[in-house]
């Protein structure tokens, strides 16, 4: 099917390759950008799948008496899973293939959603909110962002990683107030069904037009030059393949520090801000629905900074992009606590402004780190690597909680989650680079040997 560029700009135009019709020439879309589009229909769903149970905490407690403990560990549950899942869904979707695993993901979501409609006790709550569509929603996690970028894209690899990332943000924004406004209007069950319904309508996309490879279609990657010959699929078990690249990349100094790097990162963002920021400003005399509208106006500007963030990724070292991101949020973390008050003064619009910015940057330069050392093992480790960022994110979730109960305010820990941010700044220039282009995977440093220079 042919396109024809709506405007006259050269940059539109090179995304479209030219095609001999006729004897004219005609540009024509290149698959990798349906492949993009369908990608972040998925990702947006599964953020809003995932963050849904957090509109509906209150309505469930109303209706059923459950604690909100009760409810919050199934919500602990879903973040765990959609963390934990991300290595094998990556490995699975190197076995099966990536729409297979995408349309069954969405299947596990609808059926997770669509079934608490019937539920009568908590236990259930667990298996459907917490185990099926954190399985679901896992399986389109980060990790599916890296396997797209790199099977599909040379040029501009670093910018598309960055808009499907904002994608997640995009989720968000649009799932929650629906979702919390259907909630209260019509009830929880109605907006259960709502999502199960969004989620299967997103099936026959990915079904359909995520294909796995370019040269599947007789193309070069998005950029390339040349068609590149699909990998073979790997044989044996998906899990144990999962596992394998585990341990190769374990023996490697550089994957210490990315995983180090992100599980702070975790921790500084869903962890502490995406889970205490509200609590924290309430102390401070703050509105929670002021502290609330704060936090949105973070997913906001998450969109914005993820996407220049994968632009610069195209552009900068991803090593110094990192050190530069941690340490910038570990001095807003440090100067955090003198800018709550009652009311929301500029410095503190300012911290949201660059906190939002801030917020998931760092996935871009992670994912290009992964891919340029592991190779085509880059997806799978970026799995592994994302699972550190929800271990973080949980640890710093319950940690802040003991810490506020137990001294009185949040202080404490903002000074912590900034000196850790300050420290993964650190790790993250000590990571090494490995000298060949994406494809050929940093050889294990046997006992943690050093591996060689970076750039």
């Amino acid at each position: 099917m042919a396109f024809r560029p709506l405007v006259a700009d050269d940059r539109l135009a090179d995304a479209l390759p030219v095609t001999q019709i006729e004897g004219r020439k005609v540009r024509t879309l290149h698959w990798a950008w349906v492949v993009a589009a369908v990608s972040f229909i998925a990702l947006i769903g599964a953020a809003g799948f995932r963050s849904a149970p957090g509109a509906l905490i209150e309505p469930l407690q109303r209706e059923f008496g459950w604690s909100r403990a009760t409810i919050s560990f199934a919500v602990s549950v879903n973040l765990l899973l959609y963390g934990l899942t991300a290595p094998f869904a990556a490995a699975l979707m190197t076995r099966f293939g990536v729409r297979r695993v995408v349309s069954l993901a969405l299947l596990l979501v609808a059926c997770g959603s669509g079934l608490t409609v019937f539920m009568t006790a908590s236990w259930q709550l667990v298996l459907l909110w917490g185990v099926l569509v954190g399985l679901g929603t896992g399986s389109m996690a980060l990790a599916f962002v890296a396997t797209i970028t790199g099977r599909w894209f040379v040029k501009h690899r670093g910018l598309v990683t960055g808009v499907l990332t904002a994608g997640g943000a995009t989720g968000q924004l649009v799932f929650l107030p629906v979702i919390a406004g259907l909630a209260e209007s019509s009830g929880w069950r109605y907006s259960s069904l709502v999502i199960a319904g969004a989620a299967l309508l997103v099936v026959p996309l990915a079904y359909f037009l995520l294909k796995e490879h370019p040269a599947d279609l007789g193309l070069p990657l998005y950029g390339g030059t040349e068609i590149v010959p699909a990998p073979p699929r790997q044989a044996g078990s998906a899990a144990r393949n999962a596992v394998d690249t585990l341990r190769t990349a374990a023996r490697t100094r550089s994957f210490w520090y990315l995983a180090g790097g992100f599980a702070i990162c975790g921790m500084t963002t869903n962890g502490l801000v995406g889970t205490h920021f509200i609590p924290a400003a309430h102390d401070h005399g703050m509105p929670s629905t002021t502290a609330a509208g704060l936090l949105a106006l973070v997913g906001l500007f998450d969109i914005v900074g993820t996407i220049f963030s994968g632009w610069l990724t195209d552009r900068v070292d991803s090593r110094v992009l990192l050190a530069a991101y941690y340490f910038l949020r570990g001095v807003s973390l440090l100067l955090l606590t003198q800018l709550f008050a009652a009311s929301v003064h500029p410095s503190m619009l300012v911290f949201i402004i660059f906190y939002g910015l801030d917020w998931v940057a760092t996935v871009p330069p992670t994912v290009a780190l992964c891919r340029e050392i592991f190779g085509e093992s880059g997806p799978v480790v970026f799995g592994w690597v994302f699972a550190s960022h929800q271990i973080g994110a949980a640890i710093a979730a319950t940690a802040a909680g003991l810490a506020r109960d137990h001294f009185g305010d949040y202080a404490l820990t903002f000074f912590v989650a900034g000196g850790l941010s300050i420290g993964a700044a650190v790790l993250s220039l000590r990571v090494k680079r490995s000298p060949a282009l994406a494809g050929r995977a940093e050889e294990p440093a046997g006992d943690l040997a050093p591996e060689g220079t970076g750039r």
